[in-house]
């Protein structure tokens, strides 16, 4: 288990570092220019090729989930215990804060970058949100994207799915999710993903971030009674050669 955990943190630090690194060069060193819909992009797809090459590189190991909502649609589907999934929990957390703590050394050494000016990725709504959508308005978004992206890793890591793609199918699922979810908050679906550049920053990301951290998970618990519904026969029968490609943002 230790060694699971390991793989846990060090998987979610890469996905924080890359796709979060992404973010702040397109939006906050605004290396995409006048273009949002580059940025967009380009931030869409690095989240989405990270966590496809993730799930390849440790999912045998540990089913790279690489996000708390992602663990705790495998726990409700009887897919892990309570124990692991609380040391998956930890372990997501840490590893978030260690990638986002990383890349603010990195950027910070930079004489162009300022924490409060640039930030680091962090999500939001209200002035923080590109639309300026309210709480309300986040907080459905983020259930809405979260529990889609989870029940397609559900699907994909289940009977009816094949393990040789489904890293490729998640990569690119959590890369539809960010086209439309930057503009809205910034794109969260993964509660260690916000809190890491939230503590980084603090100020308003850091007073927001607790819609990122409930939302997604509220979304989980929606995909797996979703899963439940339609595929109740695979929801707690999933051998462990399904599992090692589940994978999460």
């Amino acid at each position: 288990m230790i060694r699971k955990f390991i793989a846990e943190a060090l998987g979610t630090g890469l996905l924080v570092f890359f796709g979060v690194g992404t973010a702040t060069l397109m939006f906050g060193f605004h290396f995409a220019g006048l273009s949002i819909a580059a940025g967009v992009v380009a931030t869409a797809l690095a989240f989405g090729l990270v966590l496809a090459a993730l799930a390849y590189a440790i999912g045998p190991v540990t089913g790279c989930h690489v996000n708390p909502a992602v663990t705790l649609g495998a726990l409700l589907a009887g897919r892990m215990t309570l124990q692991e999934a609380i040391g998956y929990w930890a372990a997501q957390f840490a590893g978030g804060a260690v990638g986002a703590l990383v890349l603010w050394g990195v950027l910070g050494t930079s004489p162009e970058y300022s924490r409060s000016e640039t930030g680091l990725g962090t999500n939001g709504w209200g002035a923080q949100s590109m639309i300026h959508v309210s709480a309300t308005g986040a907080f459905i978004a983020e259930v809405v994207l979260t529990a889609l992206f989870v029940f397609v890793i559900l699907v994909v890591t289940g009977k009816a799915g094949n393990p040789v793609v489904a890293g490729l199918i998640i990569g690119l699922t959590l890369t539809v999710v960010h086209l439309i979810g930057i503009p809205i908050t910034g794109t969260s679906v993964n509660p260690a993903r916000s809190f890491g550049p939230a503590l980084i920053v603090g100020g308003t990301a850091l007073s927001h971030v607790w819609l990122f951290i409930v939302a997604p998970l509220v979304g989980a618990a929606v995909a797996a009674a979703v899963h439940y519904l339609i595929y109740p026969q695979t929801t707690a029968t999933t051998s462990r050669r399904e599992e090692a490609m589940t994978s999460g943002q």
